[in-house]
């Protein structure tokens, strides 16, 4: 019998491969892609329920003990993500069939959709890291299909850069798994925890630590091996940046989060230390970038980088109030991100541009659109009650409470940097004399508001009902925060 928990994973992954045969069919790829990530977001749901209510879940393959076979696990902060990423791709595929065209929907669009999304949560969900970087290559194969569907000069062009920053990283991945187990001579990611504690951290495991924070930096896009992220995501379709944006860099994130917070934890003086340095200098970069850009895509696309240095200052400082809120946070990035760049790629539809420039005096005719964008906007910076504020007072209080009082006063005046940088855009396209537009049809323009909509609501129903929410942040950051939670669940109560 299969898990349960493997549901969300192998609903998306049977889906893609049966999407293939219907290449020509757009409606049956459009209507099976939204049955499937209904069905996927649903299970996904009552797996996360299961954790909360039972506690973290395990399968084991084939029959082998802990810690000699391959283990998946369901725990506070994997089933978060899944459901997260499960949610936000329904929404940008319902948001794909106005924007992306027949063209690129004819040419294994949606398969590219169901791979990546396998890729990606069976990364959030594997307790073996060499699976992680399996299920990497996964969402990294599906990646380069969609970064050059449709075969626009600047997608080709921008794709190499691409493709070859990963193959330098995977290869990179590998090497240091091969360290990694040359020194402690498993896979498990549990076991590797007890491993670790048992010698106790020498030199050698610091400096793996640091080389895994190299590989998961560059898919995170930390300063300074953030440079490939923002001509990169650029270049692709608005639903294709919505989803990269939304979900590749949380990929990398995550995966610094649980190494760190699970095994490299008996050198935090080093090893964390030097993550709050790059943490701090990744938004320094992303704030200057944000604000030197007039090109909407530019703008959000920098905020990605400010987002990633944010969560990993709260991962940084090693407490509960820090870790809770790097998961609030999280989440809400996550949401808030792809709100942004749906809402962008409308603003982009309507004016025939992305260069803020030549736009202007949408509000007239767009009030509505006007109004949820500036609601995003506000959500993005952390005014409260709405969803960036929770996550960013933990994170600082966090930092107050290990002692790093100035660079959590840093992440305060870095949200003023934010909230201007994304007001540009309200003013500038919403407000003054009107700019160009181009002729749009009403019927694509319902298809490309009415799921941006929704998610701005459902962003603010993250925030506004955060107490909602917080026993699920409460059972993620226990695990962050006491490795022998996920250890003895793993070591114990895996099934075969």
């Amino acid at each position: 019998m299969i898990n349960f928990l493997l549901f969300p994973i192998l609903i998306t992954f049977v889906t893609g491969m049966l999407l293939i045969f219907f290449q020509k069919n757009i409606y049956v790829q459009r209507t099976v892609s939204l049955i499937s990530l209904g069905a996927a977001t649903i299970c996904a749901f009552f797996v996360m329920l299961k954790v909360q209510l039972e506690g973290i879940q395990s399968v084991t393959f084939g029959n082998w003990p802990v810690p000699y076979g391959i283990t998946m696990v369901a725990d506070g902060v994997s089933t978060l993500l899944v459901f997260t990423s499960l949610l936000l791709t329904f929404f940008i595929t319902w948001y794909s069939f106005g924007s992306i065209g027949k063209a690129r929907e004819h040419f294994f669009y949606y398969p590219g959709i169901m791979f990546i999304l396998t890729g990606i949560n069976g990364a959030f969900t594997t307790g073996d890291i060499f699976n992680m970087f399996v299920f990497f290559e996964v969402l990294l194969m599906s990646s380069y299909l969609l970064i050059v569907l449709g075969g626009e000069k600047k997608q080709l062009r921008e794709s190499i850069q691409y493709l070859l920053v990963n193959i330098i990283s995977s290869a990179l991945f590998v090497i240091t798994v091969a360290y990694l187990y040359s020194v402690i001579g498993t896979l498990s990611m549990a076991d590797i925890s007890v491993k670790i504690a048992e010698i106790n951290q020498p030199g050698i495991i610091t400096t793996i630590a640091v080389l895994f924070l190299m590989v998961f930096g560059l898919k995170a896009a930390i300063f300074p091996l953030y440079f490939w992220l923002p001509s990169s995501y650029s270049a692709p379709p608005i639903p294709v940046l919505a989803l990269f944006g939304a979900l590749l860099t949380k990929v990398g994130v995550y995966a610094i989060m649980r190494t760190y917070t699970l095994f490299f934890v008996h050198d935090i003086a080093f090893t964390h230390q030097l993550l709050l340095v790059f943490a701090v200098l990744t938004i320094v970069a992303g704030c200057i970038g944000a604000l030197a850009h007039f090109d909407v895509k530019q703008i959000i696309i920098y905020n990605i980088v400010i987002a990633v240095g944010v969560i990993l200052f709260g991962v940084a400082q090693m407490n509960f109030a820090a870790l809770e809120g790097a998961m609030f946070y999280l989440i809400h990035d996550m949401l808030i991100k792809a709100a942004l760049f749906m809402l962008v790629g409308i603003i982009i539809y309507i004016t025939g541009t992305s260069d803020l420039r030549k736009m202007g005096g949408l509000m007239k005719k767009y009030p509505s659109l006007g109004w949820f964008y500036l609601i995003a906007a506000f959500g993005l910076a952390g005014i409260p009650p709405l969803s960036g504020f929770v996550g960013k007072l933990l994170i600082v209080q966090g930092g107050f409470a290990a002692g790093n009082t100035w660079s959590s006063i840093f992440i305060l005046v870095s949200s003023l940097i934010v909230l201007l940088s994304v007001i540009r855009i309200f003013l500038y396209a919403f407000w003054g004399e009107e700019g160009q537009t181009v002729q749009i049809h009403q019927k694509t323009y319902k298809q490309l508001y009415y799921p941006t909509v929704i998610l701005v609501v459902l962003s603010i129903a993250y925030g506004v009902g955060a107490e909602w929410v917080t026993p699920f942040m409460d059972g993620a950051a226990r695990v962050l925060t006491d490795p022998s939670i996920y250890v003895d669940a793993v070591m114990k109560g895996a099934q075969p």
